[in-house]
């Protein structure tokens, strides 16, 4: 164990604060240490955590925030308040609310009376502190020249800071930036990181409880970058498998043991967490739609806890083609396929987790030829769904990928060697674009660079329908829609190993609505 590490775990242990017990507090320990309290900005006391909104629709959107007390209670008072200024000289709409214990004092608020596509800040009061100011963004009804998004995924405290998110957080107001999935990393101290720059996750072991994932959470919400995004934009979120455990669905998952006790109870616990954390609406499922007026509507798939059946371990199980071998499930199938086929809007965006277009990946990973976690492994539910948007003749479907640590562009078939040609793009029925990571690994962080570039290079040509790959950089993607086209940019930033970084602009491509074929953007 480092000497640096130690000195952490000593200044972490220093936070012990004890409260005393009164008659109406009897359920609420004596005695409460804050293993994150090192990592506090005191300027933004009780608000340690900043504010965040999310889930936007016309007339209403959350609000978001965390009081962090200097000692134990069960309940706080907060003044929440929203105004169509920054300087909140004529206030909108306030409101007070407690932060209880039982929620971690994270306080979620479902504003509505709103208008329509129009831009709102907010902030709390409480313990006499007043928060950060907070900006929003409603979703339009009308018609609309443009809408721009941010779509990520996967940051990891071990591996870097997280500067993508700060770059995106300087941007003029977006309509929503779309995470999807792997806000947090379970695993313990060294597992999956780069701890040389002294990032340590906290707690130190792999998370389990839900006392674990809400540190967990904690801890990633104190990264300036992470605060600061969710400061300026309004959030659309889903979760992919690390919010639970590697590789989950339903019934299990390939990073949950036996002696880590009942998956059940895991899986519960890492749910509550993420509602406790984010600024999400509650309801019995995530998946869900969001419309964006006649230019867009958004799909945000549940691809793990939803209905994902345990994936097969290899190409020759007799089970992998076996039409009940699902993705998300029948219920949300129905929901997604009914959901494409009514939508009238120009784009039709999938918020999707992992991989839905083919990918030959034996001439650069021989033992692993398909990535059975992706929807590769999930032959038959992918041809349901390709089948459903082709004779359905559903145009300008978009899917948004998270989950591999790279970025990428796929004019989306199947049956890639027998159907599809590179040159006009027949036999693509849609368009796929794949967000780096924040600041996971990449495959250069274990491999060198040139060996990766040339795995990149023997991919594509393996693969026609890969327009663009890039497994090197971390960053985000913008995609911008217009009713003629949509584009997409790939920015990245120079390092992890310090906070704050400078970006640019790597990649662009665009595909021209009613078409599959895509352009590279000069």
């Amino acid at each position: 164990m480092s000497k640096l590490y130690i000195a952490f775990l000593s200044l972490i242990a220093s936070t012990l604060i004890i409260s005393s017990c009164t008659s109406n507090q009897e359920s609420i320990p004596d005695v409460y240490i804050d293993p994150v309290a090192a990592l506090y900005d005191a300027s933004l006391k009780p608000f340690y955590h900043g504010v965040a909104s999310g889930d936007p629709l016309p007339d209403r959107v959350i609000i978001w925030t965390r009081v962090t007390p200097e000692k134990m209670m069960s309940s706080i008072p907060v003044e929440w308040e929203i105004a169509e200024t920054p300087q909140f000289t004529s206030i909108y709409k306030s409101d007070t609310l407690s932060a209880k214990a039982d929620h971690d004092y994270t306080v979620k608020i479902d504003v509505d009376g709103l208008q329509p596509d129009h831009v709102y800040y907010y902030r709390f009061k409480a313990l006499n502190g007043t928060s950060i100011v907070g900006r929003t963004k409603t979703t339009p009804i009308d018609s609309r020249d443009s809408l721009q998004f941010a779509v990520v995924s996967c940051s990891n405290w071990e591996w870097g800071y997280f500067n993508a998110y700060e770059n995106m957080s300087k941007r003029p107001v977006l309509d929503a930036v779309l995470h999807l999935g792997d806000y947090i990393y379970e695993y313990a101290v060294g597992r999956y990181g780069d701890t040389t720059i002294g990032r340590f996750n906290l707690p130190e072991h792999e998370i389990v409880t839900l006392q674990d994932y809400r540190t967990r959470y904690s801890q990633y919400r104190t990264d300036i970058g992470s605060r600061k995004v969710h400061q300026q934009h309004p959030f659309i979120t889903i979760w992919d498998d690390h919010e639970v455990a590697n590789n989950s669905y339903v019934e299990g998952a390939q990073n949950h043991q036996p002696e880590e006790g009942d998956y059940e109870a895991r899986k519960k616990a890492a749910k509550q967490a993420y509602y406790e954390w984010l600024p999400i609406r509650e309801s019995k499922e995530l998946y869900r739609e969001v419309s964006f007026g006649p230019l867009a509507d958004l799909f945000m798939l549940d691809e793990r806890l939803a209905g994902r059946t345990k994936p097969v371990d290899s190409l020759n199980d007799p089970n992998y083609h076996a039409v009940d071998r699902s993705m998300l499930g029948q219920e949300q199938l129905t929901w997604f396929e009914n959901g494409l086929s009514s939508s009238r809007a120009t784009w039709k965006l999938i918020g999707n987790q992992v991989i839905f277009s083919d990918i030959d990946l034996s001439q650069v990973l021989p033992r692993m030829p398909r990535n059975l976690d992706s929807w590769d492994g999930y032959p038959a539910e992918k041809n349901f769904i390709k089948e459903h948007i082709v004779n359905n003749r559903i145009r300008d479907v978009l899917f948004l990928t998270g989950d591999t640590h790279a970025s990428w562009a796929f004019e989306v078939a199947t049956d890639v060697a027998n159907t599809y040609n590179p040159t006009t793009s027949q036999g693509a029925f849609a368009i796929e674009f794949g967000t780096p990571s924040i600041s996971a690994a990449n495959s250069n962080e274990r491999n060198p660079t040139e060996e990766v570039k040339k795995s990149e290079i023997k991919l594509m040509e393996t693969n026609p329908h890969i327009k663009y790959t890039n497994n090197r950089d971390h960053g985000y993607m913008i995609l911008t829609l217009t009713p003629a086209q949509a584009q997409a940019d790939w920015y990245y930033v120079e390092t992890l190993r310090k906070q704050g970084s400078s970006e640019q602009l790597a990649k662009s491509f665009s595909v021209a609505r009613g078409t599959t074929k895509l352009n590279e953007v000069n």
